[in-house]
């Protein structure tokens, strides 16, 4: 009996979607709307060959955004732009990318969860990430890797996939998880309109309280978790303040719960839109590893970085960007500029070399990408192999795009196994 599932998603909502193509486009002034998400590739073209340093709306007004890859490369390794935008204006940190009014005092739970690598410069920037590699290293990734596989199979015969995974890294029990997962859920819901204040002062207060107390069992009853690893890093002296432990670990999970499991979702589509290819990952399993390395080329789930602020006033391709203001390098664009990729266009499983920007670059680049990489491995190898037969059960038409600005993602994947 054929089975109909939605898989990899949080919400099985079908809505039809006409996919407009042969177009006009007019100016893309706002790169946070339906019609911009939907057809981004298109307005990338645009990007790069009519305004490669734009000036418009990602995330926030007035905005500056580069599109061609020589561009993001070197804006990711430039220290001339950075994450922590109180170096310039004062004021207290922030993982929200918008000035709020001076009457409103963020509570210390947000500010804690700012205090995270995405958000830090030299040497602050350093000193977490040495701290926080010693709980990514081969090792401990290599301890998870089996256990991860069988909780892939095991969550196949289930359907829908959750965020267990995530629930073994960190070591959260099973009487814990719905509180995490609603935590979690209400506050990447929760960053747009009048809902980013209940997010701020009711959620992450209650998102802080909870992962203060999972430190304080941690260090009672250490595991063999990441969460662990985190706890007793140690270097030249220094560790990781219980502040400090519960932003990386609010990344790791926010980081987790989204982007992995929609570089899975789209991988899948990927390969079912191009049964060649598909066909070649089948016929040589060991092609899976090229095939995930050009799925985040192709179609990554983060198609932007955090916002980052030039230092000083710096002059690109004509415009001139002020000291302060908000700068996106947009990854999707640059891993689709022909300048960098020969048939940009074309989804090739073999193609090489292949530098894209999936994970970032320079100091920023992604820490959690090998563990990004191997649960992509064991999710597709795993659903592929288990279902000869899969498909999708609607039109590509069909497949609706969320409106999240700096991502590329869908609202569900109807497929059907067998």
């Amino acid at each position: 009996m054929r089975q109909q599932y939605s898989i990899f998603i949080r919400s099985t909502k079908k809505v039809m979607v006409t996919q407009k193509t042969n177009h006009k486009l007019q100016i893309p002034s706002n790169l946070n709307s339906k019609e911009f998400a939907q057809n981004k590739y298109e307005y990338y073209k645009w990007l790069r060959e009519k305004s490669p340093a734009f000036n418009g709306k990602l995330i926030v007004a007035n905005s500056y955004v580069f599109s061609r890859y020589e561009d993001c490369a070197m804006m990711l390794n430039d220290p001339r732009f950075i994450r922590d935008r109180t170096t310039i204006t004062g004021g207290s940190k922030s993982i929200i990318p918008l000035p709020l009014p001076s009457f409103i005092s963020l509570p210390k739970s947000v500010e804690i969860m700012a205090q995270n690598m995405l958000y830090q410069d030299e040497p602050d920037h350093k000193r977490l990430r040495s701290l926080v590699h010693q709980a990514f290293t081969r090792k401990s990734i290599a301890k998870i890797s089996t256990r991860i596989e069988q909780l892939t199979h095991d969550l196949l015969d289930a359907l829908p996939i959750p965020v267990t995974v995530i629930q073994e890294m960190v070591g959260v029990s099973d009487e814990d998880m719905s509180e995490l997962y609603n935590g979690i859920e209400s506050i990447m819901d929760g960053f747009s309109g009048w809902r980013i204040f209940r997010t701020m002062f009711w959620d992450m207060p209650h998102l802080s309280k909870f992962l203060r107390t999972l430190i304080e069992r941690k260090r009672d009853n250490p595991g063999e978790d990441i969460l662990t690893g985190l706890i007793q890093a140690e270097e030249e002296g220094q560790s990781l303040s219980e502040d400090e432990i519960v932003g990386m670990v609010f990344l790791l999970i926010a980081a987790g719960f989204e982007t992995t499991v929609e570089l899975i979702t789209n991988g899948v589509i990927a390969l079912l839109q191009h049964p060649e290819q598909l066909a070649r990952v089948r016929d040589n399993p060991d092609l899976i590893e090229p095939a995930i390395e050009e799925i985040l080329r192709f179609c990554g789930s983060v198609q932007s970085t955090e916002a980052n602020y030039a230092a000083e006033d710096i002059t690109l391709h004509g415009v001139t960007i002020p000291k302060g203001a908000t700068v996106f390098p947009l990854l999707g664009a640059a891993n689709h500029d022909p300048a960098m990729f020969e048939n940009p266009e074309v989804f090739n499983i073999t193609r090489s070399p292949n530098k894209h920007l999936g994970f970032g670059s320079g100091i920023h680049s992604c820490l959690g990408a090998q563990l990004a990489r191997m649960e992509t491995k064991i999710a597709i190898t795993s659903l592929l192999k288990r279902n000869p037969n899969l498909r999708l059960a609607v039109e590509q038409s069909e497949l609706e795009i969320q409106l999240r600005p700096g991502f590329h993602m869908y609202k569900s994947l109807p497929v059907i196994l067998g």
